[in-house]
């Protein structure tokens, strides 16, 4: 266990900072246009057409409104970790896997740079996928 690294360097963790921090500036973006679409009202111009087609149009914009409830929920919720991977990084805890204690791979960090597990002990957990 002498020369094994245990943490990534300031300048690897400043990499990781600005790939969070662009991550979660678009993610932000995203989640605001998911909360606009919730609270506007969208009228479809269908005062004037049947009873059955309106009560099949406020079915379906019911649905789609439960559908972008669910994306916003979960934006917010990765908004969280990317918000969580950005304290790591001040601690100088981020890379490191929380089961294992070892450092997660970069390649994976790079892309699921929120992640806190490593691919070892991602497919310990979920054996099945």
């Amino acid at each position: 266990m002498g020369n094994e690294i245990v943490r990534y360097s300031d300048k690897d963790l400043q990499e990781f900072k600005e790939i969070i921090n662009k991550k979660l500036e678009e993610a932000k973006q995203d989640y605001e246009l998911l909360k606009s679409s919730l609270s506007h009202s969208d009228d479809h111009g269908t005062d004037d057409t049947g009873r059955t087609f309106n009560m099949m149009e406020d079915g379906s914009e019911t649905l789609s409104r439960e559908e972008i409830a669910q994306l916003g929920a979960r934006q917010e919720k990765f908004i969280r970790n990317l918000e969580q991977a950005l304290v790591r990084i001040e601690n100088k805890t981020y890379g490191i896997c929380r089961a294992t204690g070892k450092l997660i791979q970069k390649e994976r960090l790079k892309l699921v740079p929120h992640a806190t597990l490593s691919i070892e002990a991602k497919n310990a957990q979920n054996p099945n996928s």
